[in-house]
């Protein structure tokens, strides 16, 4: 699933290709998302329109238009990208085009994003009740232990909960853990405050080098440039499972936290 790095990237990537031009049409051919693509609604609102300006809010990406927001996500195996009537691939479902020729092509394998209109993006159901943003002011490690005190969770998911903060994924809590020297499995409410100052500081730390380096390499995502990221190269216990601890040289081992593949160095990271 593309984490916040990556949609980070993507927004990067495709903003200097579509802002305050002229869009022409939008163009659905498979409108069964995660929710139903309000297409009528979309074309009314966009057609002959510009975007004037793209953010994010965690991994959702707000293309906004006459102070109205299109709301993209791109589910577990999306992407946006740059892209021309000629190249059309397989699981290419929506393309917004623009006057001058320009498209923005979304692909998705597995048909679990989503592209829904707002006129408020702060009341919208889908990002209503978000955490704060890890990059943001008022994330730090106070924010984590306040939160957590007297919860039982697994810490690996107490910091993937988006009330909690957006965007820390699998992996990036998984690299977060061993960056802190916390297990994952320890409970959210057993770990002191100096180890959530510690977390809160690698979180940042590992999504902002993620950032610079173009996101994390997974095998269906591709960048708004159509190039994919490189900051697999410095995983650490992510997908390492066996293969021996880069610090201690003891082996990584996996376990399952929440239904989801965690990896950890028994030796280097303390159980709370």
């Amino acid at each position: 699933m593309p984490e916040l790095p990556e949609v980070e990237t993507t927004l990067r990537g495709i903003e200097p290709h579509i802002l305050n031009k002229k869009i022409s049409s939008f163009l659905v051919r498979q409108d069964s998302l995660r929710w139903v693509v309000p297409t009528k609604l979309i074309q009314n609102k966009l057609i002959n329109k510009t975007f004037s300006k793209i953010t994010r809010r965690g991994k959702y990406l707000l293309l906004e238009s006459s102070n109205e927001s299109l709301i993209v996500h791109l589910g577990m195996s999306g992407s946006l990208r740059i892209s021309s009537k000629d190249n059309l691939k397989k699981h290419d479902h929506i393309d917004i085009c623009f006057a001058d020729g320009t498209i923005l092509r979304y692909c998705d394998p597995r048909r679990f994003g989503c592209f829904l209109w707002t006129n408020d993006p702060e009341t919208h159901f889908l990002l209503k009740d978000l955490g704060p943003e890890p990059l943001g002011n008022h994330f730090n490690g106070d924010h984590l232990f306040d939160l957590s005190r007297k919860r039982k969770t697994p810490i690996k998911n107490f910091i993937m909960n988006s009330k909690i903060v957006v965007g820390v994924g699998n992996i990036y809590a998984s690299e977060a853990l061993f960056a802190s020297k916390i297990r994952p499995s320890s409970k959210a409410g057993r770990v002191p405050r100096k180890k959530y100052d510690l977390l809160a500081q690698e979180i940042v730390k590992l999504l902002r080098e993620s950032i610079k380096q173009g996101g994390t390499t997974l095998r269906d995502f591709v960048g708004g440039n159509n190039q994919p990221g490189y900051f697999k190269q410095s995983l650490k216990v992510y997908g390492r499972e066996g293969e021996n601890c880069y610090d201690c040289s003891f082996p990584i081992k996996g376990q399952r936290i929440g239904q989801r593949a965690s990896a950890y160095c028994p030796n280097c990271q303390s159980n709370f």
